[in-house]
């Protein structure tokens, strides 16, 4: 027998995702794209964590605003790059620079224990081990969580990076 549509059941996975800004109201843009990710089909929030300022990578630019969530998808790690990528759109994402200033930053960090190397998505994220504004929010919320290509926890990983110019909001 045949199901239809509504039968069928998308597999659950838990995604970590980095949020950062530093154009505009960078504390009221972050909060309102969590608020769109909550609206957002197959997507809940289970954690969030607090707003951290972080001197920004990159060309000379103001700070930046950066936190983590985890995710509780019903979608592909693909799908949730593509609604990703729309919500940025939504807050005025342009991309013109490498590293260059934005409204708005979404990065998907982790999808469950998946390790995935397309052209347009790398899981986990390639430069996340490196990143002290990535990995103080997240071991906010995922301190247990094993980053599948080092098999280390985040809590593990947080301790090779220079955390100095990551400060609590």
């Amino acid at each position: 027998m045949l199901k239809t549509a509504s039968q069928v059941t998308i597999p659950t996975a838990i995604a970590a995702i980095a949020l950062g800004s530093n154009i505009g109201n960078s504390q009221a843009i972050l909060e309102a794209s969590l608020a769109a990710l909550a609206q957002t089909s197959g997507i809940t929030i289970k954690a969030k964590s607090r707003w951290y300022r972080t001197k920004a990578v990159g060309p000379t630019q103001p700070d930046y605003l950066n936190g983590c969530a985890v995710l509780c998808v019903q979608m592909s790690a693909i799908a949730l790059l593509e609604n990703l990528l729309a919500i940025e759109q939504q807050f005025g994402r342009v991309r013109q620079e490498r590293w260059g200033p934005r409204t708005l930053d979404l990065d998907l960090l982790l999808y469950d224990d998946l390790i995935l190397n397309q052209p347009n998505l790398q899981i986990p994220h390639p430069q996340m081990a490196q990143r002290a504004f990535v990995l103080v929010p997240l071991v906010e919320i995922a301190p247990d969580w094993i980053d599948p290509l080092s098999q280390r926890a985040i809590q593990d990983l947080v301790q090779d990076v220079d955390t100095c110019d990551v400060h609590l909001l």
